[in-house]
C-alpha cells in the first residue's frame, strides 16, 4: 500500500492531471526525467508534462515497492504506456523524490528507459 503522498502523486500522473501534480511541488521544485535536463519550477514542470502527455493515449503505474527514509521516497513501478497506435507498452521505472519541511516535493527524479515505446 503506497503512502498518501505517493498515492496522490501517481493518481495525478495516471489521470494526466497536470495542475494536481504540480500542486504537489514547491514553487521552485525540480523534476528530472531520465537523462533530460531538469525542469525547474511549477510552470516548467507543467509545460514538460503537457508536452509528454500529448504523445500518449494514457498511462498507468503499478507500484511494486516503496521505501521512505526521512524526507526521501523511492518508488519502484511498472509503467504501462498507452500509445496512439493502440499499443500498450509496460516499462520498469524507479522514481525518487524529496520533500521539504512542509511536505511538498522539491526534487523529483524519474529513472526509466523509454526505448521500448519507439520499437514498433
Amino acid at each position: 500500500m503506497p503512502s498518501d503522498l505517493t498515492a496522490r502523486v501517481f493518481r495525478a500522473v495516471d489521470a494526466t492531471d497536470v495542475p494536481a501534480f504540480v500542486d504537489l511541488f514547491t514553487p521552485d521544485g525540480s523534476m528530472t526525467f531520465g537523462n533530460s535536463a531538469p525542469l525547474s519550477g511549477r510552470e516548467a514542470i507543467a509545460a514538460g508534462l503537457t508536452a509528454f502527455y500529448a504523445t500518449l493515449s494514457g498511462l498507468r503505474h503499478d507500484i511494486r515497492n516503496e521505501w521512505t527514509v526521512g524526507a526521501d521516497t523511492v518508488v519502484e513501478a511498472t509503467v504501462t504506456y498507452s500509445l496512439p497506435d493502440g499499443r500498450e507498452v509496460p516499462v520498469p521505472a524507479v522514481t525518487i523524490f524529496h520533500t521539504d519541511g512542509g511536505g511538498l516535493i522539491d526534487d523529483y527524479r524519474i529513472f526509466i528507459d523509454l526505448a521500448p515505446l519507439a520499437a514498433g
